[in-house]
C-alpha cells in the first residue's frame, strides 16, 4: 500500500468522524438509550406473536390447509406476486433503455438522454413512488406494482448498461466486421455476451423488491407491509417481529434459489457449463470467445 493511499484513507476516516460528531450534536440523547431498548424488546417485541401464522377468523377459511388463510401467508404471497410482476415489467422496459444508454452501442445523443431518464427514475426511492401511485390509484396492489416497476427500471437499467459497456471489444468488432447494424450488434452480441450478469441483476432486483415490499406496504401499496403497518398502528409489535422473521426466511430461500440459478450459467470450473453467449451468439463469434477443448487442441501436433 503506497503512501498516497494511506493519506487518502486517513483523510476520509477523519472526515467521517468529524461529520459523525457534527451530525450527532447533543450526546445527552444517547444516555439511557440501551436500557430503553432493552425494556422495549422485553415488554413489546419478544417473544414474537406467532398467531400471524394461524388462519384468520373472518372470512371463514375454506382452504385445505388453514395456514394459507393466515396473515403471514396472504401478505407474503401478495408481496411475492407484486415483486415478480414488477421485476419482469421493469426488466422488459429497462432492457431496451439500457441498450440505448450503453456508450459502446449507441451514439452520444441517444446515450445521454437515456442515462438521464434512468437516473430520474431511480432518484426517487420506491416508497416515494408508492406514495405518488397511491394518490393516483388509491390504496392497493396496483400502486405497489407501479412503484416497484418504476424504481426497478431505473436501478436495473443502470446495472444493465454498465454490464453491456463491460463487454469485450473482440465480439463487438467481429460483429462490425460481419456487417451487423447497431441494433443487431446489441441484440445478437452485447446482450447474450453479458446475459450472465443480466440474469444475476434480475434475480437481485427480485430479492430487493421482496424485501422492499415490507416498506411500500407502509403507505398502503399492498403486500405484507400493509399488515405490518396495521400492527404498528395498533401497537402490536410482537406480531410485527413475527412477520419480519417470516419475511427474512422467505428472502433467505430466494437467495439460495438465485444462487442455484446463477451457478447454472456460471462459466467457471473444470467442467464447462452452458453459457448464455454460447446459446445466443452466432457460432463464428461464440467459438472465438469460448473455444471448446476439441477446438483448442486441433492446432496442436499429434504425439507419436
Amino acid at each position: 500500500m503506497n503512501r498516497r493511499t494511506v493519506i487518502v484513507g486517513l483523510g476520509l476516516a477523519a472526515l467521517t468522524v468529524h461529520l459523525f460528531f457534527d451530525l450527532v450534536g447533543d450526546w445527552g440523547r444517547v444516555s439511557g438509550g440501551v436500557s430503553n431498548l432493552g425494556v422495549f424488546v422485553r415488554e413489546s417485541l419478544w417473544p414474537p406473536n406467532w398467531s400471524v401464522l394461524k388462519a384468520q377468523s373472518y372470512p371463514v377459511c375454506e382452504a385445505r390447509f388453514e395456514f394459507t388463510c393466515s396473515v403471514a401467508w396472504l401478505g407474503v404471497i401478495e408481496t411475492l406476486k407484486i415483486a415478480f410482476v414488477a421485476t419482469m415489467l421493469g426488466f422488459v422496459v429497462a432492457l431496451p433503455i439500457s441498450v440505448m444508454a450503453a456508450g459502446n452501442l449507441s451514439p452520444t445523443y441517444l446515450a445521454v438522454p437515456s442515462r438521464i431518464l434512468l437516473a430520474g427514475m431511480r432518484s426517487l426511492p420506491s416508497i416515494i413512488w408508492a406514495v405518488l401511485f397511491v394518490i393516483i390509484f388509491s390504496i392497493g396492489t396496483l400502486a405497489g406494482i407501479f412503484a416497484m416497476t418504476f424504481y426497478t427500471v431505473g436501478y436495473l437499467g443502470k446495472l444493465q448498461f454498465e454490464s453491456m459497456e463491460g463487454v469485450k471489444n473482440a465480439p463487438l468488432e467481429s460483429a462490425k466486421a460481419m456487417g451487423m447494424s447497431r441494433m443487431e450488434t446489441a441484440w445478437l452480441v452485447a446482450i447474450p455476451e453479458s446475459a450472465n450478469q443480466l440474469l444475476s441483476h434480475v434475480l437481485f432486483m427480485f430479492e430487493y423488491n421482496v424485501r422492499h415490499g415490507t416498506v411500500i406496504g407502509l403507505v398502503g401499496a399492498g403486500g405484507v407491509g400493509l399488515y405490518i403497518n396495521t400492527y404498528l398502528k395498533l401497537g402490536q409489535y410482537d406480531k410485527v417481529v413475527a412477520l419480519l422473521i417470516v419475511v427474512f426466511l422467505v428472502v433467505l430461500v430466494i437467495d439460495f434459489i438465485s444462487m442455484a440459478l446463477r451457478s447454472a450459467v456460471n462459466e467457471e470450473g473444470d467442467v464447462e457449463r452452458p453459457t448464455w453467449s454460447s446459446i445466443f451468439l452466432p457460432a463464428s463469434i461464440s467459438s472465438v470467445q469460448h473455444p471448446t477443448p476439441m477446438g483448442a487442441t486441433q492446432g496442436l501436433p499429434e504425439s507419436e
